[in-house]
């Protein structure tokens, strides 16, 4: 699942192919913009906005972009093959005569005008991954529904902008609390430390090419070794040697530790 890391190096990727140079391709296979013409227009630039990718284009125009649970950009050289699934998966083709730039699975994809962006965009929290990122705002959003259980909480972009099912799994773990802990419930310190730990990880993995919380992909340790709790279904747990333990949250898998993780918890 695309998280704010990942789609802050899609965004890098799109920017660079795409950014200072004019459009002599657009395909936007979506209903509402199928008659859309973006050609003879240069790409201004493109940004991430916590898991929001904005393309913006001359002539006030913003093509907004969301990568959903397997959506994905890719960029193409002439000639070369395009791997990123079949044909009928693709949403939006921009080309210039060096790149091609696919848009795969797209469960957004919207034309808007520039200065209308934040309609898109407006309701996000503080983004981890932004020049705005103001943890004192993110803090407060956390805490605003006490009741709520820690791993909604997190994964509530109006709270704070680019948390996935991964970094919520492992930022549990980190905080020593299960996903179900009411988040009021957490000790001052360890929710404002919270915050804090979810923009170290993020900001150490935006320009990996794999993701690790563990700290030890840079030592050639396994790949079930990167994530302390994540994908680790009763594997020993890293720190204790517990079998991890999962079960679905909002409809999604989470992953934490019996003994390390205190608090409510499924299954």
């Amino acid at each position: 699942m695309p998280e704010g890391d990942t789609v802050l190096q899609t965004a890098g990727r799109l920017h660079s192919a795409l950014a200072g140079r004019v459009l002599t391709r657009s395909d936007l296979r979506v209903p509402r913009f199928a008659t859309a013409d973006l050609t003879g227009r240069a790409v201004l630039d493109v940004v991430s906005r916590g898991k929001h990718l904005l393309t913006r284009i001359e002539g006030d125009l913003t093509l907004h972009s969301h990568l959903g649970m397997d959506g994905a950009w890719r960029v193409y050289a002439p000639g070369e093959r395009w791997r990123g699934g079949p044909a009928h998966q693709i949403r939006a083709v921009l080309a210039n005569p060096e790149h091609t730039a696919v848009g795969y699975r797209l469960p957004v994809l919207e034309l808007l005008r520039t200065r209308d962006e934040e309609q898109a965009v407006g309701h996000l929290g503080p983004d981890l991954l932004g020049p705005g990122w103001n943890p004192d705002t993110a803090l407060r959003n956390l805490l605003s529904d006490p009741a709520r259980p820690l791993g909604e909480a997190l994964l509530d972009q109006r709270n704070l902008a680019g948390i996935g099912n991964i970094y919520k799994a492992e930022l549990c773990f980190l905080a020593r609390a299960t996903p179900w802990l009411p988040v009021g419930d957490l000790a001052p310190s360890t929710a404002a430390r919270l915050v804090t730990t979810a923009k170290q990880l993020l900001e150490a993995n935006r320009d990996r090419p794999v993701r690790t919380t563990t700290g030890t992909a840079a030592r050639g340790y396994g790949t079930h070794e990167r994530l302390w709790v994540y994908g680790r279904t009763n594997r020993p747990c890293l720190r204790c040697g517990t079998p991890i333990r999962t079960a679905d949250q909002d409809a999604r898998p989470t992953y934490w530790c019996p003994r390390c993780q205190s608090g409510p918890h499924a299954g």
